[in-house]
């Protein structure tokens, strides 16, 4: 369980240390005071080694996972911008060739209506091919939650958009969203870049040490010879026992009277 220094609760005293804190007792009090430090010391150190672990766990699972996701989508976006080109093929009407239904469409009005045909006779929610265009497979899906159908284009990597009802609209957002996939590649190299960044960093922060470790152990050695020296422990009963003499006498001496 996570503790802050406001959880260190002060330690019951015993009878010795009771007594040499009120007689003023130099090497009581620096033990009171070496207890304090040496344990906020420790509680800093958790929770610096608990970062440590985090760090590591992240350059171990999250950062190369990352990074082989990052040169994928790379890779793959690449590829369909080559696609893109090789199967783009304007014809007289300015419009590339699209397969529905496996019908060829020459015009993109005919073409948008077979796709608005194609969510209107949609049977069920499920991802299903429905055809070809500019070198991409065509999938339409129904999705419940926004009650809206969505197209995704795919080759190598996935692209997706939204279906309205206009004819010409949909053909149009088909088109913006192939004639985009080569602006995605220079943020996602620049994000692979980032990932690669913070994994050497952290590679790096992973190797530090804790940088109070040589005043914990001072103290913490401090604190032993201390510990040692005054042997609280086995002089606690011997202090109690003088109070209890003390008081038996002091008793005595008033009935003597």
């Amino acid at each position: 369980i996570s503790r802050s220094e406001e959880d260190i609760d002060e330690k019951v005293l015993s009878v010795a240390e009771v007594k040499a804190l009120a007689a003023g007792n130099p090497l009581i009090i620096e033990k009171t005071q070496l207890e304090a430090d040496v344990a906020k010391l420790k509680l800093l150190k958790q929770n610096f080694m608990g970062e440590i672990y985090d760090l590591q766990d992240r350059i171990v699972k999250h950062y190369p996972k990352e990074i082989k996701r990052l040169e994928d989508k790379i890779s793959a976006i690449e590829k369909d911008i080559i696609n893109l080109k090789e199967n783009t093929k304007l014809n007289n009407e300015n419009f590339s060739p699209m397969i529905i239904n496996g019908v060829t469409y020459t015009e993109n009005a005919k073409a948008g209506q077979a796709i608005l045909d194609m969510c209107a006779n949609k049977k069920n929610a499920d991802l299903e091919h429905i055809g070809k265009y500019r070198g991409f497979n065509l999938e339409l899906e129904y999705y419940r939650g926004n009650s809206e159908f969505i197209l995704v284009i795919s080759n190598e990597y996935k692209y997706y958009i939204s279906l309205g009802s206009d004819v010409y609209g949909n053909i149009q957002r088909i088109d913006n969203c192939l004639d985009k996939i080569a602006e995605e590649l220079a943020p996602t190299k620049s994000q692979l870049e980032n990932e690669k960044i913070q994994l050497k960093n952290a590679e790096i922060e992973a190797q530090k040490e804790f940088p109070q470790e040589l005043e914990l152990q001072e103290k913490q050695k401090r604190l032993d010879e201390l510990n040692i020296k005054l042997n609280l422990n086995e002089k606690d009963k011997e202090l109690f026992d003088d109070d209890i003499e003390e008081y038996r006498n002091k008793e005595k001496s008033e009935k003597e009277r």
